[in-house]
């Protein structure tokens, strides 16, 4: 079963149904016919595409009670360390949904994106909002990097990532990077291995777009005993380990 195929009927019918529960006015048979008759020549992402499309087409045209209406749907949070593909995969068009209508309501959205990532990913959908105010989207990341739930903790690394995959290059931090270090130095000694995992994709793909400041940065976390910290450099450092790079593998 390819990805695409988790986002045809079989979600417009998922999606309706929980809709539904709490707003009996949702016309789950129009979003599904309307979906239906789009989706078959589309792939994973034109798909994903088109049920946020309908869902802006069949919910309240007032975004907030659309988005209210949406994110009662989500029902509990993820406890597992999981992909966005696994757990709560439904989720997707919701989070494509706020990526998409939310940006005239910045605190709103970003907000939705945070109980969003909490159940599957706002990687994705909290992009547009960087662009929109860097300085605004820090401040909510740099608060959900100190946050009890790792799922936030990771969306403060995943999100800012410059090179996302599927995802548009983010180039707002590339001149100035230490806004962005500064973030991924809270994280530095997370427990969470989602977690150091995304703050070792992140600073590998920073190795590629700014390597002087960010190979300085790793100097400094190479002295860390801290167990995560020190895998989180050998994470970030491995494609320069495999070109046998000297001053990487004097590092790990």
């Amino acid at each position: 079963m390819k990805i695409k195929d988790w986002f045809g009927v079989n979600l417009a019918e998922l999606l309706s149904k929980k809709i539904s529960a709490g707003y009996p006015g949702f016309n789950d048979k129009a979003y599904i016919a309307a979906v239906r008759k789009a989706y078959s020549p589309l792939e994973y992402k034109d798909r994903l595409a088109l049920h946020a499309i309908e869902l802006n087409n069949h919910l309240p045209a007032n975004y907030e009670d659309a988005l209210s209406i949406l994110l009662d749907t989500l029902g509990p949070e993820n406890p597992e360390e999981t992909g966005m593909f696994t757990n709560y995969w439904w989720i997707m068009p919701i989070a494509h949904y706020v990526q998409e209508y939310g940006q005239g309501s910045f605190d709103l959205s970003m907000k939705a994106i945070y109980e969003i990532t909490k159940r599957n990913t706002g990687e994705f959908a909290i992009r547009p909002y960087i662009s929109q105010d860097p300085k605004a989207a820090l401040k909510y990341m740099k608060r959900w990097a100190k946050d009890k739930n790792f799922h936030p903790r990771r969306l403060a690394s995943e999100g800012l990532r410059p090179k996302l995959p599927w995802a548009k290059k983010l180039t707002v931090f590339l001149d100035e990077p230490q806004p962005v270090f500064d973030i991924l130095e809270l994280l530095k000694e997370d427990s969470s291995k989602f977690v150091q995992k995304s703050v070792g994709n992140h600073l590998n793909d920073m190795l590629k777009e700014r390597p002087k400041p960010t190979m300085a940065l790793l100097k400094e976390w190479a002295k860390s005993k801290h167990p995560s910290t020190k895998w989180i450099v050998k994470h970030a450092l491995r494609n320069l380990v495999k070109q046998g790079d000297e001053t990487a593998l004097k590092l790990i």
